[in-house]
């Protein structure tokens, strides 16, 4: 007997498989890539409790539910439920190649009011097309029983009823078990980030056919929204800086100062002339430049370069381009 665990690394998906194991059946973790929530904290998880994983890359299908999720959003730009969907779908979907019986998740019984209330649970379960191979160990006692439970697979009685947000007995249990290591219960996605949801908006609407490469500037610096047809993302330190740079496209516009101290910035759009002297100042503001202090700084399109001369404001006078 085999199951396919979605493990995402956090104390939960690593006690839902200590509790599968526990009865001699074989976990597979797969662990799913995006870049809202990059493998890093699951392949660590899963080394430490020596479990074999498979890291799948479910970004293009999340981006389309990202723009229109059947079951809207969280507080953030976070799809919760219909994310939840796809990765037990993708599971699903790959059970007979991984010669796997049935799909086991960390899932708790109300731990998140909104997308793990029971009415939630049966909705991800039931739209997932695998309803019935779908197994929560934590909360098995306070579901309906599963194929697994109902054939004999898994002993139920040996399965757990937990509920609500309290984390004492998933600690309690770690203790058991004699797992350490285990990452707080912090959220990782980047969908739940107040910042970054605004930025993802920001994104949308000027340009829904974004790029991968797009999404990844979205974790960088401080955006302005200059117009509609430009934004500039500004480096607050040398490794944003070069983060920065390593992002930039072709048509992309680069500032940087040859003779102080300040923030690398990649313009993205056709900005104005007149939109270019704005950006310009506000470099200049985030530089190491006196207020006021006249500043040349370089501007690089492609292989076009050009000086332009700059002041810097108050910071504030800029906030309402801030996304």
């Amino acid at each position: 007997m085999k199951a396919l665990s979605l493990f995402s690394g956090g104390l939960d998906s690593i006690l839902a498989v200590k509790l599968i194991e526990e009865q001699g059946i074989d976990v597979v973790g797969i662990v799913f890539e995006t870049p809202f929530f990059p493998p890093k904290k699951a392949v660590q998880s899963a080394q430490n409790i020596g479990l074999a994983i498979k890291i799948v890359d479910i970004t293009d299908s999340l981006l389309k539910i990202v723009l229109s999720p059947k079951h809207g959003y969280g507080r953030g730009l976070n799809p919760c439920i219909d994310c939840h969907i796809l990765m037990l779908k993708t599971a699903g979907d790959m059970l007979k190649k991984e010669g796997a019986d049935f799909i086991i998740s960390g899932e708790v019984l109300g731990q998140r009011p909104m997308s793990q209330n029971l009415r939630s649970l049966s909705t991800v379960t039931h739209d997932s097309g695998f309803k019935e191979l779908i197994l929560r160990p934590l909360s098995a006692k306070r579901l309906p029983e599963s194929l697994p439970e109902k054939e004999g697979w898994v002993v139920r009685e040996r399965l757990l009823g937990i509920s609500g947000r309290s984390r004492k007995p998933q600690i309690e249990l770690a203790r058991k078990f004699g797992v350490k290591d285990y990452p707080s219960p912090a959220g990782g996605c980047l969908l739940t980030d107040e910042v970054f949801s605004r930025r993802i908006k920001d994104l949308i609407s000027f340009n829904p056919n974004f790029s991968r490469r797009e999404i990844e500037l979205l974790k960088w610096g401080r955006h302005f929204r200059i117009s509609e047809r430009a934004k500039i993302v500004v480096g607050r330190n040398q490794k944003e800086n070069e983060a920065i740079t390593s992002l930039r496209a072709e048509g992309d516009t680069v500032l940087i100062f040859e003779e102080i101290p300040g923030p690398t910035v990649l313009v993205t759009g056709e900005p104005s002339p007149e939109e270019l002297e704005v950006v310009a100042s506000i470099a200049v503001s985030y530089s190491d430049a006196d207020l006021n202090q006249a500043v040349a700084a370089c501007l690089t399109r492609d292989s076009e370069s050009r000086t332009i001369i700059a002041r810097g404001r108050e910071k504030h006078d800029f906030h309402h381009y801030m996304i």
